[in-house]
């Protein structure tokens, strides 16, 4: 992806090369050698408190995903009829950042208006960028993981405003800057908005491709669409089981905490299991902390449960090439037995009539949760073998073309990450 830009790696550079060049990236385009110019914030930016109550510009906001620009339909429902000098009015190319740290974005996230103008609520500051900068270069810059720890040092000193740490204005702008110039920053920002193209049609692929497969399971196990045999007749009519009836050996799990990975026992635990796809996702192998026993060790066959908190219903159908793994104490295990097709009765589990089952008989008061005898008692309807098998292998195809094109996203997402490492200082 970097071929047409031509960048060069100073990481490997020599003392003779590198003596008048230290305070220049790791990586660069060609043609660049001078030193980055260290400066405030303060310096090439102006604060924005323009206000005007009649104006009918939208309302934007930072997204859950971090420095995207959203319209915020329920913000200005909440906010019906509150005093609209809350909010600031600013335009195309100029910028806000949350000054309220809290959980939900990074400290300090910092967005671009990408619309003719905008009503930015009381919760960011605005600010626009000098002539002589490039403004979305300085938006990437001010969103670097590389400014995260200065960001947290402003929130460690700050104080207190509607029960948010609050990042000043004077503080945020007080932030040093390592800048090339402005031919240059427009070269890097270009280049990094490609990357993003990329990746946002890499993402809007595989959202398809789920899409896709929503739609197929609720074809399939709708019975709108049906197989054949292999000899083109019709398969027999589904029959209404139990989760209980398909299953047998049902437990609950380990009541351990975890440790280290020691190489060989992997413990599962319900934040193992990857939301979307229900396979085990390696972020954070670790192991039990107990004497282990083989009542505990998953086999093939074998379908976890999560039974409390928020992700009740979720599931993980045991996969040999996931090693010897052993299950904690909110997973509870139902061994699917041999004259049932164990990928079938998992793909159930992905239904939306599943998911709304749960929805249900989970809504309890305070922590919601659903027992091993409930989940049991749980209904579906249920071809022969043979069909099972059949309809497993089509979604099982889909599966995985949907994880061949996410671990694409997944490398170039980080791609970017080591770009943006390596792009800034």
């Amino acid at each position: 992806m970097t071929s047409s830009y031509h960048l060069e790696d100073r990481g490997k550079c020599n003392k003779n090369t590198c003596a008048n060049a230290r305070n220049v990236p790791k990586l660069r385009f060609k043609g660049y050698t001078y030193n980055y110019d260290k400066i405030p914030l303060k310096n090439i930016s102006t604060r924005i408190k323009r206000v005007n109550s009649d104006s009918t510009a939208p309302i934007m906001m930072i997204s859950a995903n971090c420095g995207f620009i959203m319209q915020s339909e329920k913000y200005s429902r909440d906010n019906a009829g509150k005093s609209l000098t809350k909010y600031t009015i600013i335009h195309k190319g100029e910028l806000a950042y949350n000054h309220g740290a809290s959980k939900a974005k990074p400290y300090g996230c910092c967005f671009q208006i990408d619309v003719d103008e905008a009503r930015i609520p009381y919760v960011y500051h605005c600010f626009k960028i000098d002539k002589n900068n490039y403004a979305p270069y300085i938006a990437l810059y001010l969103n670097n993981k590389l400014l995260e720890r200065e960001l947290r040092k402003l929130v460690s000193s700050s104080v207190r405003m509607d029960g948010l740490l609050n990042i000043s204005y004077e503080d945020y702008t007080n932030i040093k800057l390592n800048l090339p110039r402005y031919e240059e920053q427009k070269k890097i920002a270009s280049f990094l908005t490609l990357i993003d193209k990329k990746i946002e049609k890499q993402k809007e692929l595989v959202e398809l491709l789920k899409k896709y497969k929503r739609g197929l399971l609720s074809a399939i196990f709708s019975q709108k669409l049906k197989f054949k045999d292999d000899n083109g007749n019709d398969y027999p009519a589904w029959e209404e089981k139990s989760l209980g009836e398909v299953t047998g050996n049902i437990s609950y799990g380990l009541n351990a905490a975890s440790k280290d990975y020691d190489g060989e026992n992997k413990y599962i635990r319900i934040t193992d299991i990857d939301e979307t796809t229900g396979k085990f996702n390696n972020l954070d192998i670790v192991s039990p902390d107990c004497v282990l026993s083989d009542d505990y060790k998953l086999k093939i066959n074998d379908l976890l449960f999560a039974r409390t908190g928020a992700s009740t219903g979720k599931t993980y159908l045991y996969n040999e090439n996931d090693g010897k793994m052993y299950f904690a104490g909110f997973l509870i295990k139902f061994s699917i037995k041999n004259e049932y097709c164990s990928n079938f009765i998992f793909y159930i589990t992905q239904t939306f009539n599943y998911k709304k089952w749960v929805s249900i008989m989970s809504a309890r008061s305070g922590q919601p949760g659903i027992n091993a005898k409930e989940y049991s008692n749980y209904k579906f309807s249920c071809p022969v073998y043979d069909e099972q098998v059949k309809i497993a292998n089509i979604i099982s195809k889909l599966d995985n073309i949907i994880e061949k094109e996410n671990i694409l996203l997944d490398s170039y997402n980080d791609y970017k990450k080591g770009l943006l490492q390596k792009l800034f200082i």
